[in-house]
């Protein structure tokens, strides 16, 4: 369970980044405003990232199951 919450932190840590930069910047462009908008917009994305993946991981999980049900020997 421990491991399964870190790769959750881990994981919505790296999206935040991510696609708040992206978006951040196509928005803005390569400006001195830019840094700016993605620090403000990451400290919102992480936190509700991170919530999200708590509930939308176990469906994913359970459709991935679904689809590739684990075979036993």
């Amino acid at each position: 369970m421990k491991t399964l919450l870190l790769a959750q932190l881990i994981i919505s840590f790296l999206m935040a980044t991510i696609m708040t930069g992206f978006f951040s910047l196509l928005a803005l462009g390569v400006s001195p405003q830019w840094p700016q908008a993605w620090l403000h917009n990451f400290v919102i994305a992480w936190p509700v990232a991170f919530c999200l993946s708590l509930v939308v991981g176990k469906v994913a999980f359970a459709i991935a199951h679904r689809v590739f049900p684990a075979v036993t020997a």
